[in-house]
């Protein structure tokens, strides 16, 4: 008897039956089997059959679902959700149509959710629901081989009336953000002009007091040498009167010297004055 075989991706998983019972689940590859009801022998053989099970991420899209919040306010509400079946065995076993099961087991934890939920957290919370979701359904999926990754709300649609008011509402926080932003941003602006300001001033008091250190320094600096000139005058001095002191010839000389010099301005002088007689 001619043997068929069947190739499983590996975006899929295949469970194995024969005579309807599940023998084995086949991983991605190429797999050989005998169709025939008998064989070479003439014993009767099992018959084979297939699932294909998806093992892919996808999405599923509950839509429209009408919904009472906690305030009585009816509001339509499309949620997507992205899945995995991770154990192809429960997900064929434990229910009849996994997804069809997913699907109203996200729907009916949608609807707890949200007939928990006032109108105003729904707006200005819109991640508890996600939150709710996966935490009612997650346990319950895993049960029957599914995971669920994420779950999103895509679109929340409210009556005609209730969403006028709450378009003008939302203008009226974005304006409000708008301002708030723009008195932020001046505030700011003044501080860090305030504190440049500061920064300045206090550069230019560390250098007026650098200047004013300096300028000292210079000051004492120009009073030690003129201090040391004096000093080292006043030793010359004392160092001459000890000579003349020890030597009293020279002093005698000195003086000597100095009558000289007297002399000759005298007689300087005294030209001056004949001069000026006879040119009169």
């Amino acid at each position: 008897m001619t043997k068929r075989e069947i190739i499983i991706k590996e975006t899929h998983r295949a469970l194995w039956y024969e005579d309807g019972v599940l023998v084995k689940i086949l991983e991605a590859g190429r797999y050989e089997f005998s169709p025939g009801r008998r064989d070479f022998w003439g014993k009767k053989r099992p018959a084979v059959e297939f699932i294909l099970v998806d093992v892919r991420e996808r999405e599923l899209t509950i839509k429209g679902q009408e919904i009472l919040t906690a305030d009585k306010v009816a509001i339509r509400v499309s949620i997507i959700v992205h899945f995995r079946v991770t154990d192809p065995k429960a997900a064929v076993h434990r229910v009849e149509k996994y997804e069809e099961r997913l699907y109203s087991d996200v729907q009916l934890a949608a609807r707890r959710s949200l007939a928990s939920m006032q109108l105003e957290e729904i707006l200005t919370n819109r991640n508890r629901l996600s939150e709710d979701i996966l935490h009612d359904v997650q346990e319950i999926a895993t049960d029957y081989g599914v995971s669920i990754l994420r779950a999103d709300v895509k679109d929340l649609i409210f009556p005609g009336n209730l969403q006028e008011i709450m378009n003008k509402v939302l203008a009226a926080e974005r304006m409000s953000e708008a301002q708030l932003v723009e008195a932020r941003t001046k505030a700011q602006a003044q501080q860090i002009e305030a504190e440049a300001k500061a920064e300045i001033r206090r550069l230019e008091a560390e250098a007026e007091s650098k200047a004013r250190h300096l300028r000292a320094e210079a000051d004492a600096a120009s009073e030690r040498v003129r201090m040391e000139a004096e000093i080292a005058s006043l030793l010359q001095t004392e160092q001459v009167a000890q000579t003349y002191s020890a030597h009293p010839a020279l002093l005698r000389l000195r003086e000597l010297e100095a009558l000289k010099d007297l002399a000759q301005l005298s007689n300087a002088h005294l030209c001056q004055l004949q001069q000026a007689q006879r040119s009169r």
